[in-house]
């Protein structure tokens, strides 16, 4: 194995240039091959880890109290398949009045619990410490970040109510309760239900989860139930924007891997072709054809684990900021992110110098089976006759001589033509993908803009905001704005609600006036227009198994409304929905506004326009609305930057393609040369040999592009694009698509073109 180390390391010495190649191209491909696996790591890994150490509850029950004794639910404890389980513990709902910390008015759902510990749900404490005495509450944070410790001692006064003082800040993973109070406390609030926290055998699946409760609730009174919340629903909102970004870059992942293995095979193929005399000579001096193919995947595996170390240390470096990126905005909890796992960066060292290594294996067997005598004898020239025909054809055609020589090229390496055509087609669809990504994503950061002057956002400060609350009441307000130059305004109310029969928790924004460009912000159906009528997302719809069309029940501040689902929103978190003022009106009379949004006239200077919003009164404070949001700035970013990495790596394929066929032609340029060839007829002669491939994949690789832009946008699970953001494919993007696939061949070649119109006459026949 010395003397196959030792061949092996000349063999490096001597093609820097493949050796360069392969270690880039395994850096780039091992970079967003394990971004794509951290991410998809993060989406449920830290999920899963947190949920665990917390013994998160699978599933938590509300029962009605007026249906179902304690002692009835206590033993449905030690019902089969139940394997730990927390609880009765009474319910309230309490109506939060405005400007509390830091939540909009509406229900607050309080648990009577004298212990965070337990066997099912153990709720951690972040700050403070645990209700312990009559009127005493713990809130559940909720948000990144750590609590505010003056927030402490905070009351909660509520008419009819015992007076509560915040003397905590909590958080569960199970997302049992928004507050908590002693059992004592509870009983207190006039709770209408009770809660009980279940741990099953079989909790894989939604449809086990139902099974186990209907198991479990088998001998409790019909109805007794009222609602339940699994933990399944709660890691698909925690994962729900990484499921967005996953889809593009697990695609940008999978081309980079067969990018990497066409360019490793053509490199070690080429080598084995242009190497026949090397071959022989190993042979000859006594190297057994085991050995010849060691020394050959040796030559691949050093600059392999090169890139691949660099590109694994790569990774983990853009790790942290893409998955906060990714998370961001997420309710996290306890499971927090922003690292790729150890055994993912071991299985990428690993995997890549594995797959590099298969992928050579091919092209080094056919060093094995080479006698010697035929490989020293052959040289690197190709074989006579291959090719001819295409030859001929094309010498009779009046194109200039240097490009019919060039356009002839590829048929005498048809293996070699192949797979460098095949780089390039990886190429233009990555470019081609990235094209349509970048469309779609300004399309929708567009939706909040629409045509006209610019857009200032106006916020209310609040007591839970700390900031001065508004002078002037919401009719006051709307007439300053509209007086100081709104063309448009529109105001949005905010309260915690309730559906009706979910558990999960909902914020709805009410709205009270119009905005010429509030329509393009739905994918289906329209915008609420009169009371009762409500909008989603699709993540609010999806989790909850509604359609436009749908009624449901709304609840907040001991009042009910039936409502339709009138329009389907391109995108809203699983928590929020939209309707108008006359319906906040139904469910809470006398609310105020939290924010207003300003459409100005074109050409108004909207810094100006806010400075005045603020002056007039220092409860309100205005902000120009941004242009790009940060999904598409994410988006756009990461597309941006393996598109330019995978164009540069199928470059370097065809370098290697171009490399390698000058070398092997050194005498016919030579004589080419000898005979009146220019260097410029030799550079376009060695340009138009890739030319006719790049166009071949271009014209392959815009479909694909095409077919995988359109997979990507139709499984963003929190966006809805409607077709109009989608059908982003005009003639002059579809033109420069097709020349893509021609300037990385042109971009590939010409270097190692230039090379060969520099070479000398006597250079390229001195060993003939």
């Amino acid at each position: 194995m010395s003397a196959v180390w030792r061949a092996a390391r000349a063999a490096v010495g001597r093609r820097k240039v493949q050796t360069f190649v392969i270690a880039l191209v395994v850096l780039c491909s091992t970079t967003t091959v394990l971004l794509a696996l951290g991410l998809l790591a993060a989406a449920s890994g830290p999920f899963d880890k947190a949920y665990s150490a917390q013994r998160g509850a699978h599933t938590v029950a509300t029962y009605d109290t007026a249906k179902v004794s304690q002692a009835q639910l206590a033993r449905t404890a030690d019902r089969p398949g139940v394997t730990a389980a927390a609880g009765p513990f009474l319910q309230a709902v309490v109506d939060v009045p405005g400007d509390w910390l830091w939540m909009p008015p509406g229900p607050l759902t309080v648990v009577g619990r004298a212990d965070p510990a337990g066997p099912v749900d153990r709720v951690e404490v972040l700050l403070g410490r645990w209700a312990g005495a009559p009127g005493e509450i713990v809130v559940d944070w909720g948000l990144d970040g750590a609590p505010y410790e003056d927030l402490l001692g905070t009351k909660l006064e509520v008419p009819g109510l015992p007076t509560l003082t915040v003397v905590g800040f909590a958080t569960s993973m199970s997302k049992s309760a928004a507050a908590w109070v002693t059992p004592g406390q509870a009983a207190a609030l006039h709770p209408a239900s009770a809660q009980m926290l279940y741990r099953f055998t079989d909790a894989a699946t939604g449809a086990q989860l139902r099974d186990s409760l209907a198991r479990t609730t088998a001998e409790l009174p019909a109805g007794s139930v009222t609602a339940a919340q699994n933990h399944l629903t709660l890691k698909k909102t925690f994962s729900s924007r990484a499921d967005a970004y996953l889809p593009f870059m697990a695609f940008f992942g999978v081309l980079g891997l067969l990018v990497s293995a066409l360019i490793v095979g053509n490199v070690v193929s080429g080598a084995v072709v242009s190497g026949g005399r090397h071959i022989g000579v190993l042979k000859a001096i006594g190297f057994t054809p085991n050995q010849v193919v060691a020394v050959y995947l040796t030559m691949v595996s050093v600059p392999a684990v090169t890139g691949c170390v660099l590109g694994t240390l790569l990774g983990n470096a853009l790790a942290g900021p893409i998955l906060r990126i990714a998370f961001s905005g997420i309710e996290t909890g306890l499971a927090g992110v922003g690292s790729v796992p150890p055994w993912l960066s071991a299985a990428c060292l690993a995997g890549m110098p594995a797959l590099v290594l298969l992928t050579a294996l091919v092209p080094a067997l056919r060093a094995h089976r080479l006698p010697a005598a035929q490989a020293i004898s052959a040289g690197g020239a190709p074989r006579t006759g291959r090719g001819l025909r295409v030859q001929r054809a094309l010498s009779s055609s009046r194109l200039p001589r240097s490009v019919s020589l060039g356009l002839g090229h590829p048929f005498a390496r048809p293996g070699r033509a192949f797979m460098t055509m095949a780089a390039i087609v990886l190429g233009v669809t990555t470019a081609t993908l990235a094209t349509g990504l970048t469309s779609t994503m300004v399309a929708y950061a567009g939706v909040g803009q629409g045509a006209g002057g610019p857009v200032v956002d106006i916020q209310t400060g609040t007591s839970g905001n700390r900031h001065p609350q508004p002078l002037l009441s919401d009719a006051q307000i709307e007439e300053r704005l509209r007086s100081l130059g709104a063309v448009e305004v529109r105001a949005r109310g905010l309260t915690q609600i309730r559906v009706a029969g979910y558990a999960q928790p909902a914020f709805g924004s009410f709205y009270r006036g119009n905005l010429s460009f509030a329509a393009a912000s739905f994918v289906e159906g329209r915008p609420p227009g009169g009371p009762g009528e409500i909008a989603a997302g699709p993540a609010f719809l999806t989790e909850r198994g509604l359609a436009v069309g749908d009624r449901v029940t709304l609840e907040a501040n001991g009042r009910r409304t039936a409502a339709t689902i009138v329009g389907e929103l391109i995108d809203s978190d699983a928590q929020s929905l939209e309707s108008t003022w006359e319906t906040l009106e139904l469910l809470a009379p006398g609310a105020r506004a939290v924010d207003y949004t300003v459409r100005l006239a074109p050409g108004t200077d909207a810094r100006a326009y806010a400075d005045a919003v603020t002056a007039a009164d220092p409860g309100l404070r205005g902000d120009v609305a941004g242009s790009v949001n940060a999904a598409t700035t994410t988006v756009v970013g990461f597309s941006s930057v393996f598109t330019v990495l995978l164009t540069l790596v199928a470059s370097l394929g065809v370098f290697n393609t171009v490399l390698l066929n000058t070398r092997e032609r050194r005498r016919d340029l030579g004589m080419l040369k000898s005979i009146g060839m220019t260097p410029r007829q030799v550079v376009a002669m060695t340009v138009t040999s890739v030319t006719g491939l790049g166009l071949a994949g271009g014209l392959l690789g815009i479909p694909l592009g095409m077919l995988a832009h359109r997979l990507v946008v139709d499984n963003v699970g929190i966006v809805a694009f409607p077709e109009s953001m989608k059908d982003v494919w005009h003639a002059p993007q579809l033109a420069a698509m097709l020349c893509a696939g021609v300037a990385i061949a042109v971009l590939g070649a010409l270097v190692p073109a230039r090379s060969a119109a520099r070479m000398t006459i006597a250079s390229a026949l001195h060993t003939e």
